[in-house]
């Protein structure tokens, strides 16, 4: 059905690994009529190094755990107070090819932060969302998926409110020198909770083909039954 509604769920604070694990059981058990979804979280302190990830770009050894993980891309940062959006579409059912899911994704992110009065934008050559600064270009918000048999995992983390002193170990995205900001520095406050159902509602209208969506249509259930 194009116009199905993602059913998204705001699961709170969830270790990374199980959740992973949950991803993949659900992505390989889901049947044609599996209702697409959206996980909304936030993670304890964790690197991911996706598959294209090198060990040159960990630059510090720290008491944070770094996990391989099977996304795109390379290393990141997840932690408290940054809001964690696990996108698990069927991309037939759809009828959306793999780079048209990233640009909807990326473009949810891009409006929710034009109604916070942030101008933001996407990058062909370097996936994610990217704001201006004062002194140059900062990412704001990073992205990686997985494709299993036409069949989305993993998804986006946008900044909110954290500490950024962890991507100072790594380069983040593989990219040396690459400057992060979030919300908080851009005087905005918001925590990922108040953020989630707004996040769900845009991603909600961009992936639907037909029709928009508003807030209300996108309440939050307390929890999937996966995880």
């Amino acid at each position: 059905m194009a116009s199905e509604v993602v059913q998204s769920h705001w699961l709170g604070m969830q270790d990374y690994i199980p959740t992973w694990m949950a991803m993949q059981e659900f992505t390989t058990h889901r049947q044609p009529d599996t209702p697409d979804e959206l996980w909304l979280l936030e993670h304890p302190p964790i690197f991911t190094q996706g598959q294209a990830g090198k060990p040159e770009h960990v630059l510090q050894t720290t008491a944070i755990p770094i996990v391989p993980i099977d996304r795109g891309g390379q290393v990141t940062y997840h932690g408290p107070g940054q809001l964690i959006g696990y996108v698990m579409v069927d991309l037939s059912r759809r009828k959306l090819g793999v780079r048209e899911l990233v640009r909807r994704l990326e473009q949810s992110l891009v409006e929710l932060l034009a109604d916070l009065n942030i101008t933001a934008y996407g990058k062909v050559d370097a996936p994610g969302v990217y704001v201006q600064m004062a002194k140059g270009e900062a990412k704001i918000a990073s992205l990686g998926l997985r494709i299993r048999n036409g069949k989305s995992y993993h998804g986006l983390a946008l900044n909110v409110d954290m500490d950024l002193t962890p991507f100072s170990y790594i380069n983040p995205c593989g990219y040396a020198g690459l400057a992060v900001t979030q919300l908080k520095d851009l005087g905005v406050n918001e925590t990922p909770a108040s953020l989630a159902p707004r996040l769900a509602a845009k991603i909600n209208a961009l992936l639907a083909l037909e029709g928009t969506a508003s807030i209300a249509d996108y309440a939050l259930s307390a929890k999937p039954a996966t995880v």
